[in-house]
């Protein structure tokens, strides 16, 4: 009997030990993490709709760091993300985009608006996703093409040159990438209202709620007129239309596509304020805009 209880407990013990050794096989090996940070300014509130998402390009693809809004006042919900080591230690560039808030699309939109590279642990970023506004340059000026007569010529812009006689390209600015398209603005007592949205600067924008019955003229071998609208019609409250658009600011924005507000975003590379004498058919010079969001991302 005990002979036999001595094998029981052998048999026990190597059970035991076999048990305790394939637990510690199966056992997963825990994941070194490491924080990023992120000192960010000049962004905007993207309303309920959209996140700001944060991306990190390790070996040539992205890794999500994570999504955070920002307040009517430009504070971020976060600032400090939790990543794997082995990412944050690799990552060579980061990269910011606007996402849909219900987004079930792992990768990054084509809407990017920030990204810098990595040199040491920090990247600086600024707008270079958008493009390169340094040279930027626009002309409008003050007409009526649509209503047909010489009446209410101060009650629309177009953004073109008349400086030679004949309408010419009046808007100098950089190709947009995927995710982005310029839109202009007239702001009239305060209230700004578009006059379209466009990416060919000599050709006839997307949009013409404002404007009068009769057709622009085609000038650009097939792609009508340029970017601009009249005023004459369905004023938004608590305007009336036509109007004298003369000490107002005509604004030229860059908006996310798909757009998150109907307002302009906070990216406008030009603007210049009408005078208040301003006369129709004079050739006017907007002025550039360039503080564009920028900030750092340390690891």
């Amino acid at each position: 009997m005990k002979k036999v209880n001595l094998i029981l407990v052998a048999l026990i013990s190597i059970i035991l030990i076999s048990s305790c050794k394939k637990d510690e096989e199966n056992e997963m090996p825990s994941v070194s993490k490491k924080n990023i940070n992120l000192n960010l300014s000049g962004l905007e509130d993207l309303g309920s709709g959209y996140v700001y998402e944060g991306w990190l390009i390790v070996n040539g693809s992205p890794v999500s760091s994570g999504t955070f809004t920002v307040d009517a006042s430009g504070m971020l919900s976060k600032t400090q993300f939790e990543m794997n080591t082995s990412d944050v230690d690799n990552a060579t560039k980061f990269v910011l985009s606007i996402e849909p808030m219900n987004d079930s699309d792992p990768a990054p939109s084509a809407t990017k608006i920030l990204a810098g590279d990595f040199n040491g642990n920090s990247a600086e970023l600024d707008i270079s996703p958008v493009g390169d506004f340094s040279s930027s340059a626009g002309k409008y000026i003050l007409a009526t093409p649509t209503n047909g007569g010489d009446s209410d010529e101060n009650s629309g812009i177009w953004f073109l040159d008349l400086s030679t006689g004949m309408p010419d390209t009046g808007l100098m600015l950089p190709k947009l990438p995927e995710g982005w398209k310029y839109e202009g603005w007239v702001v009239i007592n305060g209230i700004p209202v578009t006059t379209g949205k466009f990416t060919n600067m000599a050709a006839t924008d997307e949009a013409d709620p404002y404007s009068g019955s009769e057709a622009l003229p085609d000038v650009n071998d097939g792609d009508g007129f340029f970017p601009g609208e009249d005023f004459l019609k369905n004023a938004p409250n608590p305007l009336s239309f036509p109007t004298d658009i003369a000490g107002g600011t005509a604004v030229i924005s860059i908006e996310p596509s798909p757009d998150n507000s109907p307002g302009p975003f906070t990216l406008k590379p030009l603007v210049h304020g009408i005078p208040d004498m301003a006369t129709d058919h004079m050739v006017y010079n907007m002025v550039q805009n360039l503080n564009f969001p920028s900030g750092t991302v340390t690891k």
